[in-house]
């Protein structure tokens, strides 16, 4: 579900040389293949979550003039209650969401609407090799669906995972003024793709000239006001959690940390389930006296 420490470590060791062997465009395409792992899949493999789940195909134009339309695969867990927060669920690399599915349940289980996404290249969304450009893309249309099925700005909450972090820390960012979602949850969040790199191997500083993929969530994180959760398990092998108390430090505002201590990268759901479902409903809460100061 986020990214390999043993797959950055070896990029970082042989892009340098490659770099005077080979022409930009193959580093480019060789690390976009190494670093998100996009994981193809079928939802005939999907386990519900409630009685009503909800399978989406999100329509995106074609890449080129003559290509066959480009979709993105989602599934849409209604709340049982109408008047429901609800969240836009990002996941990182490599799994899609079939493997995603157990966190998802469990921030549905917390009382939430849940729009959840498989960007292109994962699941069985188009095929294509994804980048930092088309799974904004593919973020953006389904922020679109998102608002759509969620019209009340202030019950939305923008969430992301590991690499998701990154994602939604920039659309969060596009839509901060006017403000068009009551919070911004992130969980084991990486400051940026050079600083992974940096972080994850002793040779990794040898490779930050030639890192294309950027998600600069640290550069990014000062400018959004809107309430900010940040989790991070103390033993995430994934991410340095150090990359979390970065982010918490760097935003500005109304923001909260949560280390999880003992825990994973991916599992913060399972290892800590009365934990992690009460932090949702504190963020389900925080939202309530928004919604009700309209009334």
């Amino acid at each position: 579900m986020g990214l390999s420490l043993h797959r950055l470590g070896i990029w970082a060791a042989w892009a340098a040389l490659a770099a005077a062997l080979s022409g930009c465009a193959w580093i480019d395409t060789q690390q976009r293949a190494k670093v998100y792992r996009p994981t193809p899949g079928s939802m005939a493999d999907w386990k519900p979550v409630s009685a009503h789940d909800e399978l989406l195909w999100l329509a995106l134009p074609p890449v080129q003039a003559s290509a066959e339309p480009q979709r993105l695969r989602a599934v849409w867990i209604a709340a049982d209650d109408p008047a429901a927060p609800a969240v836009l669920y990002l996941h990182g690399t490599f799994r899609n969401l079939i493997f995603n599915q157990p966190k998802i349940a469990a921030i549905h289980a917390a009382g939430f609407s849940v729009l959840a996404v498989d960007y292109r290249g994962w699941g069985e969304s188009s095929r294509l090799l994804p980048s930092e450009q088309s799974i904004m893309e593919d973020a953006e249309r389904t922020w679109a669906e998102f608002t759509r099925r969620a019209p009340d700005a202030h019950s939305r909450v923008i969430f992301g995972h590991s690499m998701g972090s990154g994602v939604a820390i920039e659309l969060a960012l596009r839509y901060r003024d006017p403000l068009a979602y009551g919070a911004l949850v992130i969980e084991s969040g990486m400051t940026s793709m050079p600083d992974m790199v940096r972080d994850v191997s002793p040779l990794g500083f040898l490779a930050l000239p030639l890192v294309t993929q950027q998600f600069d969530s640290i550069g990014k994180i000062g400018a959004i006001d809107a309430p900010k959760w940040f989790l991070s398990g103390g033993a995430d092998k994934t991410v340095p959690p150090q990359h979390t108390q970065r982010l918490y430090d760097a935003a500005r505002g109304n923001k909260q940390l949560e280390f999880f201590d003992g825990g994973s990268h991916s599992g913060l759901h399972r290892e800590f389930e009365q934990r992690y479902q009460a932090l949702w409903r504190e963020v389900a809460a925080s939202l309530a006296p928004r919604a009700d100061a309209r009334r």
